[in-house]
């Protein structure tokens, strides 16, 4: 979603995939232009008319198959990321410079010693978010009773806001005797820390957070998109 000095790129930003926040000068690997958020069809036009098509999802399947299998992740998890990252579109970028299928940006690549001309390649941007994802469950450290839904909806939390804002939140809810390792108590805190009640207390180190209303959109996107996946697709 990185070393600790690296980390910090995106570690204490707000993230925008689809929409940008002027209160925030920062960014995050993930973006996406407001005019590009907006999809052509529905959800489900989209799906039935790909159900009707020589790949189940999209035209990258294979790719996502082979990487997911290579990251550890669900390949239609990852379809669900690109398909609210950039609809599927290979040549996108954004007007931050993030690029690709995933919106991928130069930073994560270098992070991860790959050449920021390689992003164009669309394997290689798919490989690079699944490495981030793979990171960002690593720095969460979440513990293997988490349920899979909470441990993979903080992890998008992380990649889309920072994963700075969501070890807050978790400091936070842990402070107030609330579930660190749940969604819905993590996804509260993170709505909670645009306060000044909230965000000057000791345990918040990255500051006021004023994207919950868009990150929490993210999540639950993706996570929609990937259920209606899973019943579309093997």
């Amino acid at each position: 979603m990185l070393c600790i000095a690296t980390i910090v790129a995106y570690e204490t930003s707000q993230g925008q995939p689809r929409i940008t926040n002027a209160d925030s000068t920062e960014s995050t690997p993930t973006e996406v232009t407001t005019a590009m958020a907006e999809p052509t069809q529905t959800d489900d036009e989209q799906l039935a008319e790909t159900a009707e098509l020589p790949y189940t999802i999209s035209a990258f399947d294979p790719i996502m198959r082979k990487v997911g299998e290579e990251q550890g992740y669900d390949w239609r998890f990852m379809s669900a990321i690109a398909y609210n990252e950039s609809r599927f579109k290979e040549n996108l970028v954004s007007k931050r410079g993030a690029v690709g299928i995933m919106q991928i940006r130069p930073v994560v690549a270098k992070h991860f010693n790959i050449p920021v001309e390689s992003l164009s390649d669309t394997e290689t941007n798919i490989r690079i978010a699944g490495m981030l994802l793979n990171e960002l469950d690593d720095l969460l450290n979440l513990p293997e009773t988490i349920s899979e839904q909470d441990r993979l909806s903080i992890i998008l939390a992380s990649y889309n806001a920072g994963i700075g804002h969501v070890h807050d939140a978790c400091r936070l809810a842990r402070s107030e005797g609330a579930d660190p390792n749940s969604w819905e108590d993590v996804s509260h805190y993170l709505e909670l820390m645009a306060d000044p009640a909230y965000y000057t207390l000791d345990v918040v180190r990255h500051g006021k957070f004023n994207g919950s209303r868009q990150t929490l959109g993210y999540v639950r996107e993706v996570m929609k998109m990937y259920n209606e996946y899973c019943t579309l697709a093997s």
